[in-house]
């Protein structure tokens, strides 16, 4: 288990009944999380301090219920990297999962003890969490997302951050078909990073389902290690998909590579003195 412990302007409060209390900043909200399968020990919609709450509801739907005023755009910190926040219609989410840090801090670590460039590939990278903690650790990243609104994100959070200028690209597309054209044309990367979500379409309609894509995508992506890889990090939000699927799979498509595959629950420490558990991670180094 890793737990990413080092937030100063993010937060879990309170958990139950289904439900997580978090401070984003001064923005406090109450989202859905299927993990939190105890009772709350008060109920959570009554905190004080809460600006809006999720609502997943089959008579009104998905929606934002907002109790007080949310900022169009706020903005976190963490060690430095700056994100700007949204509450993205339709969906429960701010464009930044916080449990992600403990996989940043470690691939940090690896990047400056490398003591060598690292160019590493960021497949599914959302709003660049983890191309802004390798860029900011030396590496250059080549960032990949089939959103254009998501890419766009990644930029600003760039330039927030003040690492507008360092070496980024920033692609968007199918990220089976961008790996398919990388290796056509020779390039390779010392360092891949995939965070797929468990379904999804492509800019053109080209359909993903973790269960069934993940295996071939990582057979693929072997085309583009390079001779002297640093390390392979998967992220997972399935909850079907236990650690060890994860290094079972690194270890059978990676090990004749000479690497060590490890494989964890990733998880935040809530005020109630728990761990809430925010799917799994499994990281492979060479």
């Amino acid at each position: 288990m890793r737990q990413a412990g080092d937030w100063k302007d993010y937060e879990v409060i309170a958990t139950g009944d289904g439900q997580k209390l978090e401070r984003w900043g001064k923005v406090y909200l109450l989202r859905p999380d299927p993990q939190v399968i105890w009772h709350a020990k008060q109920p959570l919609e009554r905190y004080p301090s809460l600006n809006a709450r999720y609502v997943a509801e089959q008579r009104v739907g998905e929606k934002w219920e907002m109790i007080k005023p949310v900022p169009e755009t706020w903005y976190v910190e963490w060690n430095g990297l700056k994100f700007g926040l949204k509450l993205m219609k339709g969906f429960k989410h701010t464009g930044l999962f916080p449990e992600q840090a403990a996989n940043w801090k470690e691939m940090m670590r690896l990047i400056e003890e490398a003591h060598r460039p690292v160019n590493v590939l960021n497949l599914f990278a959302y709003t660049g969490g983890a191309s802004l903690a390798c860029l900011k650790a030396g590496a250059s990243v080549t960032h990949v997302d089939a959103a254009t609104a998501m890419v766009a994100r990644a930029k600003e959070n760039a330039a927030l951050s003040g690492l507008a200028d360092r070496p980024c690209r920033y692609i968007i597309d199918d990220c089976a078909k961008f790996v398919q054209r990388e290796i056509r044309r020779g390039k390779k990367y010392d360092a891949i990073i995939m965070d797929p979500p468990s379904f999804g379409r492509g800019p053109n309609g080209e359909l993903w389902k973790i269960e069934q894509s993940l295996d071939d995508l990582l057979a693929l992506t072997k085309g583009v290690l390079s001779d002297r890889p640093l390390f392979y990090l998967i992220n997972s939000y399935t909850t079907g998909l236990q650690p060890t699927v994860i290094k079972n799979l690194l270890t059978l498509h990676f090990g004749d590579l000479g690497g060590e595959a490890t494989a964890y629950e990733v998880t935040l420490p809530t005020k109630e003195g728990i761990d809430l558990p925010c799917g799994c991670s499994g990281l492979m180094t060479f």
